[in-house]
């Protein structure tokens, strides 16, 4: 994982639900999602605009794709280790975020956007397919 936060860390703490590993995962997954979308803020210390905005369901698109890609078939067991269930535990956290001004949000994006996207079980267990590379 990235470096410890210590406002990731009272994010975490003012809300229980969920353990602030899941909060830091959230952000590496906006940063996948960025790069995935051709919208990553770069490193050159540019504030984020509405260029490199991403919906709730394109957020939810990457945190799957970094899940599996991270912890593969694992990927369920994490989620409910750190108290993350379904998709709308994601859009709870991304609002805790924006109320603490660690993340922003359009007038446009609610907690609704992140309401079964997909499930859990289907994506993370169920459909689980492990690749092998061509030798």
């Amino acid at each position: 994982m990235t470096n410890f936060n210590a406002k990731l860390l009272d994010v975490a703490q003012k809300d229980g639900r969920y353990a602030y590993e899941a909060y830091a995962f959230l952000f590496q997954s906006l940063g996948h999602t960025q790069r995935l979308l051709g919208r990553e803020v770069p490193a050159t210390g540019e504030v984020a605009e509405a260029r490199h905005h991403v919906t709730g369901p394109e957020l939810l698109m990457g945190v799957r794709s970094l899940a599996l890609q991270e912890f593969g078939l694992m990927a369920r067991v994490v989620f409910r280790m750190w108290g993350v269930n379904k998709t709308e535990d994601f859009g709870s956290m991304v609002f805790n975020l924006v109320e603490a001004q660690l993340m922003t949000k359009t007038d446009e994006d609610t907690l609704k956007d992140f309401r079964d996207v997909f499930d859990f079980d289907t994506d993370f267990v169920q459909n689980y397919q492990i690749t092998l590379d061509e030798v």
